[in-house]
């Protein structure tokens, strides 16, 4: 498999991560992103893509045409419709890699627009954050070229694993894990900012410590805050996406809702500068005694 030109949809975090573990894999790395085309964040946006060496590209189409592997790293909600953009300017046997965190069904009707085009679509699913890793992060690939692709992603350093060649196994598997993860962390802010307003809470971690002794619950906790007042807004759309994957199995996603809703208004709480002065390692009670203080006012 000859793949030389990489474009990146979605220069965030993801994609500049991607970008950058990637471009000396190829000969040309490029990226598109919306904020290249806004006033507020052209400037910053498209200097950081000329310092790391990634070719900015002006639009959706001009990435696709000059692309033959497009990875999509956009947010859940965003999944369908950069796919279907895509389609009408990716290059016929181009490789369309799909990172985002969707459910088997978005990523299906993402793989027809693609496939229609003349295009190959591969999905992905990211199985934990991607900062601590890079591109080594475990990510585990689906569709008919998905074993084709895995090698030349081992190749330049990637933990890529082919799980199935039919679409939607390999999201089913990142879906079902993300109900788990992302509502230990709904759970462990809503139960500790509630024994926080109780004080209570040196009562309540040294049973959760006796039950479960393996897992530090002071350090835990400041984790899981900390994510999600950074990123609730981006797992809160994962969640709704994991909360479809729920449907399309014929169940009431009742408490995958519920997870959304939580990380939804821990986005919304430090939208409002709710945790402002909270610094980078703080401990869980910080967090907990904003939301405390929010609640009073």
């Amino acid at each position: 498999m000859d793949i030389a030109r990489i474009g990146v949809v979605g220069y965030g975090e993801v994609g500049k991560i991607f970008s950058k573990g990637l471009k000396d894999r190829v000969r040309a790395m490029g990226a598109w992103d919306l904020k290249f085309a806004q006033a507020a964040t052209r400037d910053a946006e498209l200097a950081h893509a000329g310092d790391a060496g990634v070719t900015a590209h002006g639009s959706m189409r001009e990435l696709c045409e000059a692309s033959d592997l497009v990875i999509s790293a956009v947010t859940a909600s965003n999944t369908l419709a950069v796919a279907e953009e895509a389609a009408k300017s990716v290059r016929r046997g181009a490789l369309f890699l799909d990172l985002n965190s969707a459910s088997p069904g978005t990523k299906q009707k993402a793989a027809a627009a693609i496939e229609a085009a003349g295009a190959q679509y591969v999905e992905a699913g990211v199985m934990t954050s991607v900062p601590p890793y890079g591109i080594q992060v475990p990510m585990l690939l689906g569709g008919a070229r998905a074993a084709d692709l895995a090698p030349l992603l081992q190749s330049w350093g990637m933990d890529a694993k082919a799980v199935s060649d039919k679409l939607g196994v390999a999201s089913a598997i990142k879906m079902c894990r993300s109900v788990m993860i992302k509502g230990l962390e709904a759970l462990v802010i809503e139960s500790y900012a509630t024994a926080r307003a109780y004080g209570v809470e040196d009562h309540v971690l040294p049973t959760l410590r006796e039950t479960f002794p393996s897992i530090d619950w002071d350090k835990q906790g400041a984790y899981f805050f900390s994510r999600v007042v950074e990123h609730g807004k981006r797992r809160a759309e994962e969640m709704r996406e994991a909360a479809n994957t729920v449907r399309e199995a014929g169940f009431d996603p009742l408490m995958t809702a519920a997870i959304a809703d939580k990380q939804q208004w821990v986005a919304d709480q430090a939208k409002e500068g709710t945790f402002k002065d909270v610094a980078k390692g703080a401990r869980w009670q910080e967090y907990a005694d904003r939301l405390l203080a929010a609640r009073k006012r």
